[in-house]
């Protein structure tokens, strides 16, 4: 037994839990807490000190904790994916039970935390993630697109005139079709607001160093880079064998004596910047050919830069070949784990500084 509490919050943007537990007594206790930041730092400041808070990582951010590190209070976000649950709570969602596990494992030192950025960090991964809302969640692309026809592929240059030429004669189809289409205009002129805000930044001093490095893979636009650059936020903290495993992207394990399977990648960590990994990992399906727009991003670069992005090219290509022509995996299974390697190239380009 200690002096001070251990806090922990299951936090929601209009309502706070805590579960705290007192050194002094062993006490453990479920209260109300407020949920203005600035009241609970205040209510978390008058309680028996020293106060050693722990929150999940969420959508209500990381404004807490900083709110907390500035009047002196000990504060930690934990990685969600890695919160032990019992069986017997698996499949049941209290916030009383979630704010007292928080706190018993703070207490025992089992939770893990997770980077928390700062307010320009958190800002451009606000900017990044718009962008893909904006690209995700098209409104009416599937019903302008159900419109095909002869227009060709859909949503190329050439499919978008087709469209525009097609005259509908019954008034309902043609509504629907005028705000599909227009719903479509709207969500592409955001997104490449979107997109000139994310280059703007990326040329920043701050990120365009690593965002640089990272454009030298093929696959690996500024966009991409720069949201890697964002999402993973220090990449000093993870390693080349350990970055596939805090992106979702190694295969989950059953292993019990003699037997031991293997099932799909855990999609445990940032689902983002796993999505931009498994879209780039499909530009190594094809052999590496000179590019005017690759050789634009690796001009100015260190020649040690150019060439270990060159030889990542040329590994992951090979690597998607064999997977596929001699192993005969389905495609989107390749993909997966040439994205699981490219993360690792990814990993020793943004470490060298």
């Amino acid at each position: 037994m200690g002096n001070g509490t251990f806090v922990g919050l299951d936090v929601h943007a209009r309502s706070v839990v805590a579960g705290l537990i007192d050194e002094a007594t062993g006490e453990l206790r479920v209260v109300r807490a407020p949920h203005r930041t600035e009241e609970l730092v205040g209510w978390l400041g008058a309680l028996a000190a020293p106060a050693r808070i722990a929150y999940e990582a969420g959508p209500t951010g990381f404004g807490l904790a900083r709110a907390c590190a500035a009047a002196g209070i000990e504060c930690l976000v934990a990685a969600p994916s890695l919160i032990r649950r019992s069986v017997a709570e698996r499949g049941r969602k209290r916030d009383a039970s979630d704010a007292q596990q928080l706190a018993r494992l703070l207490r025992a030192g089992e939770l893990t935390p997770v980077r928390v950025p700062d307010p320009t960090d958190e800002a451009a991964r606000d900017l990044v993630r718009a962008r893909e809302d904006a690209r995700a969640r098209t409104p009416g692309r599937g019903g302008a697109g159900a419109l095909r026809g002869d227009g060709g592929r859909a949503w190329t240059g050439v499919h978008d005139a087709w469209l525009r030429r097609q005259r509908l004669d019954q008034a309902g189809a043609r509504a629907a079709f005028e705000d599909y289409y227009g719903a479509v205009l709207a969500a592409g002129l955001r997104r490449d607001g979107l997109d000139e805000q994310i280059a703007e930044l990326a040329a920043d001093p701050r990120f365009a160093p690593l965002v640089g490095r990272l454009s030298c893979l093929r696959g690996v636009g500024t966009l991409t880079a720069f949201a890697l650059a964002v999402e993973v936020g220090d990449w000093h903290r993870l390693s080349g064998a350990t970055i596939g495993a805090y992106l979702g992207l190694v295969p989950t394990e059953s292993q019990s004596g003699a037997r031991h399977r293997r099932g799909p990648i855990t999609k445990a960590g940032n689902s983002h910047a796993r999505r931009l990994l498994v879209e780039a990992a499909w530009h190594h399906r094809r052999p590496p050919r000179p590019s005017a727009e690759i050789e634009r991003r690796r001009a100015g670069q260190r020649p040690e830069v150019a060439g270990r992005a060159e030889r990542a090219g040329r590994r992951l290509h090979h690597r998607w070949a064999h997977l596929e022509r001699r192993r005969g995996l389905r495609a989107t299974v390749v993909a997966t784990a040439v994205a699981r390697e490219l993360a690792g190239w990814c990993w020793s380009l943004a470490v060298m500084e």
